[in-house]
């Protein structure tokens, strides 16, 4: 494949290749700016793609240009990080407003989706071979095309996002708790104003019920049926008295309309509704059935792209205790992926508790995971006022520390055991609580001090949203990859953006599949959170 456009005069062809040949050996090996391309996955009929820009020069790179050819009839549905035009077979990228400037040793990088066979070829960089070159002193880009076709990844509407979504294969999944509607005040449209559906690749909306071995609704007012208001729709148009379609449901619909690259995943089970899970394990195959029409009920049926199965905990103890068996979570587990198939995600939320002989060990997850999607282990929550006279620690631990409460409560210990067990780096994504617990009776600043309770929170003792933590009680110590507080008599655990900044390194270091959290309400207004995973 040619890497200019046949159309071009032969004279024009003549003086690209001579400028080309003068100016890509670098003088006495001085190393310059490349790109580098990795195909991130391939499914067959498509795939995913990342170019990453690296300045190996001496002085800082201001902008950035790569283009390259694709095979006739490789095309691309999707991209972020630049903006993208064609003309032809030829497609070209450029850096987007806050990611040109590239200091010597730096790195930028975007990405894209495409259908159809092959790679890129004759791939160029500000004009000369992305495997490095001296940028040629001509302003003459031979490849430059006069009235490209530019398309977007941002969708037409007004409440389009303003930032490209996440690459697909760095995951970012927020819950949307169906409750936060009434207390809370926190609806979808929340998601939009608070700059995060531009961030998010999935969001988990929980959750639906498990009664009687099957699958059932868990808030119909809330998910189908309470009317919204022009102030508080999604698109700024109001329900009406005689729609097939209110509550949450509709306002997700129209949130994917306007975000179409997020997914929405129903997830069923949650600390309080899984104790139906036992008698749904007595028939996988009735449950799955069960789960499957519920899901797929035509009414919403566009709303969800796949179940999300949150047990607490299979073969286990939680809010009551199961005694299915270990193979019962894979056999669910196995029924779900064959009645919804490959076209649908199956995802579960599952223990993080990495002790020895602790729930990991529990079930069979390295078994289970062949089905699976993506597992989110939920490392939050390790320690908490449930304990009232302490030691006080960290909820939500990275690693291991001298005076850790528990061995093998720490989010590290989960996925080396999970790892341990078969389960694929890539399927497993590190979880985030966008909350933190605390104690109340503490005079020592460090953890492992003694407490009188819980502390005070706003909806439940000894829990609150980081939104209220950062300003009542402000984090002053750090410890195992998270963040704690002593102001007054109360101690706090919770991670800043500067915490998951470590544990979104961590991730990426472990080749885990991304990152997911616990919820979408806790964040500020103006999503500094989600922000600080994002990156």
């Amino acid at each position: 494949m040619s890497k200019f456009r046949w159309h071009l005069t032969a004279a024009l062809v003549a003086a690209a290749t001579v400028t080309v040949a003068l100016v890509a050996a670098p003088a006495s090996g001085a190393a310059t700016p490349t790109a580098e391309f990795v195909k991130t996955s391939d499914w067959g009929s498509g795939w995913e793609a990342k170019y990453t820009i690296r300045n190996g020069g001496s002085s800082t790179l201001t902008s950035w240009t790569v283009a390259f050819d694709l095979p006739a009839g490789t095309t691309i549905s999707s991209s972020w990080d630049a903006t993208r035009s064609q003309s032809g077979n030829r497609h070209t990228f450029k850096n987007l407003s806050w990611n040109g400037s590239i200091a010597p040793g730096g790195t930028a990088s975007f990405g894209f989706v495409a259908a159809g066979p092959g790679s890129p070829s004759g791939c160029t960089l500000n004009g000369v071979s992305c495997g490095g070159g001296t940028p040629p002193t001509s302003t003459t880009n031979p490849t430059t095309t006069t009235n490209p076709t530019t398309t977007t990844t941002n969708p037409t509407t007004t409440t389009g996002p303003t930032t490209p979504p996440p690459p697909p294969g760095s995951k970012v999944i927020g819950y949307f708790a169906q409750w936060g509607v009434y207390g809370r005040n926190y609806h979808v449209k929340n998601i939009v104003t608070s700059g995060s559906a531009s961030k998010l690749t999935h969001i988990n909306y929980a959750f639906g019920n498990v009664q009687n071995g099957q699958c059932t609704i868990g808030d119909s007012y809330a998910d189908y049926d309470k009317a919204y208001t022009a102030a508080d729709s999604v698109d700024g148009v109001a329900d009406t008295w005689d729609q097939p379609l209110r509550g949450s449901f509709n306002q997700l619909r129209k949130l994917k309309k306007a975000y179409p690259h997020i997914k929405v995943i129903w997830s069923f089970g949650g600390w309080t509704w899984s104790g139906g899970f036992g008698q749904a394990a007595q028939n996988p195959a009735a449950f799955a059935e069960s789960c499957y029409k519920l899901v797929e009920d035509p009414r919403w049926a566009d709303v969800f792209d796949g179940i999300d199965i949150d047990w607490e905990y299979p073969n286990a103890c939680g809010l009551t205790c199961d005694t299915s068996g270990p193979a019962s979570f894979k056999n669910l587990m196995s029924a779900l992926r064959g009645r919804f198939g490959s076209a649908n995600l199956l995802t579960a939320a599952i223990t993080a508790d990495g002790s020895s002989g602790g729930k990991i060990d529990a079930a069979d997850y390295g078994g289970a995971a062949q089905y699976v999607d993506w597992y989110m282990p939920m490392t939050y929550d390790f320690f908490g006022a449930w304990a009232a006279q302490g030691p006080t620690a960290p909820h939500s631990p990275l690693t291991s520390y001298a005076g850790i409460p528990q061995q093998g409560f720490n989010s590290d210990a989960a996925i080396q055991k999970l790892k341990s067990k078969g389960v694929p780096a890539s399927k497993l994504l590190l979880g985030i609580g966008f909350y933190g617990r605390g104690w109340t009776g503490v005079t020592q600043s460090a953890p492992g001090g003694t407490a009188t309770g819980a502390a005070a929170g706003t909806y439940e003792q000894g829990i609150e949203d980081y939104k209220v933590l950062k300003t009542k009680c402000p984090a002053n110590g750090a410890i195992a990859g998270t963040a704690y507080a002593h102001c007054g008599n109360n101690w706090w655990s919770y991670d800043t953006p500067a915490t998951i900044a470590g544990k979104k390194g961590y991730a990426g270091q472990q080749g885990l599949g991304g990152m997911f959290f616990w919820e979408l309400s806790g964040d500020t207004t103006n999503g500094e959170l989600i922000t600080a995973i994002r990156g």
